[in-house]
């Protein structure tokens, strides 16, 4: 996917949005919004950055009076905290933005993640759910924690191989209005999860044969990820309930598209942009 250089000029009156982090080839963004924009009419741009840690301040102070949105994958959530002007209650909760308005020359952060959880769980089941365990512990996940809780669930287990690195997403979903009771326990522990659901933040790689077989009698299996799909944890789902990353991805695009334009956008839109992207990428043909 090609990196476009945020200076560069557009034609009058062209706005510009990007997507911004490091691994960032892989994103989907690209394709979804520009998606959003066909079906508008817009004459918008919208391209992938790579960005590292430390770095969001300069390619924030870098952008021209074109630039209206970024979207921020890892490492750059927690970043974009202390950088913005303002920020929405529940960027706040989450520690982490992952979304950022520029609106006549300020920084407003929020969190799509969290609402854009919310909605990919509901669209695929309407159990109620009390209790769920999150694989890992960092910015992702305390977003679909905190979604969670939203749902109802109040009892909440971090499952992360160093406990340490679980702090602040613990504290964060701690705070949360519902007070759900939030347990860190290890990756690597063999006992079975007895929980409504399971929700993974974690590489596929990561992902081994005990772990799959820990997270079997969960109704619900929540994966973050889209790509590499599907996942070992997605492959073993059955006939329970799979909400995927692309679920993810496209209701927190949605509503990211409209804080950016100020339009809404129906999310079957970008869905059928993410097949077609996901199943152009299985097939080998170039994004």
């Amino acid at each position: 996917m090609a990196q476009q250089d945020p200076t560069a000029r557009l034609e009058r009156g062209a706005r510009r949005c990007g997507v911004l982090g490091d691994p960032v080839a892989h994103s989907l963004s690209p394709t979804l919004h520009r998606a959003g924009y066909a079906a508008l009419g817009l004459d918008w741009v919208y391209d992938a950055h790579r960005v590292g840690p430390g770095g969001l301040a300069d390619f924030v102070g870098g952008l021209g009076a074109e630039w209206r949105g970024l979207s921020l994958t890892m490492p750059l959530k927690r970043e974009a905290v202390g950088l913005v002007d303002e920020l929405s209650e529940r960027a706040r909760l989450a520690g982490a933005a992952n979304t950022i308005v520029l609106d006549d020359g300020r920084l407003v952060g929020d969190n799509t993640d969290v609402p854009g959880a919310i909605a990919a769980v509901r669209e695929r089941t309407g159990a109620h759910l009390t209790s769920a365990a999150i694989l890992g512990g960092g910015a992702t996940a305390t977003s679909v924690g905190l979604a969670l809780a939203d749902l109802g669930v109040r009892s909440l287990s971090l499952l992360v191989r160093d406990s340490a690195r679980a702090a602040e997403t613990r504290e964060a979903l701690a705070g949360h209005p519902g007070r759900p009771d939030v347990v860190v326990g290890r990756l690597d522990d063999p006992s079975p999860l007895d929980v409504d659901l399971v929700a993974s933040t974690i590489p596929a790689d990561a992902q081994d044969r005990l772990l799959v077989e820990r997270c079997r009698r969960a109704g619900v299996v929540f994966e973050v990820l889209y790509h590499p799909w599907p996942t070992p944890l997605a492959a073993s789902v059955g006939d329970r309930v799979l909400v995927s990353g692309l679920d993810l991805l496209v209701h927190q695009a949605a509503i990211q598209f409209e804080l950016f334009t100020r339009q809404p956008v129906a999310v079957a839109v970008l869905r059928a942009a993410g097949e077609q992207a996901l199943a152009e990428r299985a097939r080998g043909v170039a994004p």
